[in-house]
């Protein structure tokens, strides 16, 4: 599944083109790489997301359920 469609279906970010726009302004890295919105997600992929003041871990998991392993104030 791609990273801006499993953003959205997940409601981390409600809007496909907000998760887009995230990924093109590198707040998104997956598995300690910056991520395109393209990118095909495995089970397991670690995936953090920056939020203004909030930085959020979810772990990819299989497809139609994730699970959210840990939020951090920065």
């Amino acid at each position: 599944m791609r990273l801006d469609k499993f953003l959205k279906i997940s409601r981390i970010i409600k809007r496909r083109t907000l998760a887009n726009e995230a990924c093109d302004s590198r707040k998104i890295i997956v598995n300690g790489k910056v991520a395109k919105a393209s990118l095909n997600l495995n089970i397991g992929d670690i995936i953090e997301i920056k939020f203004k003041n909030l930085k959020v871990k979810v772990l990819s998991p299989d497809v139609g359920e994730y699970q959210i392993v840990g939020g951090e104030s920065v």
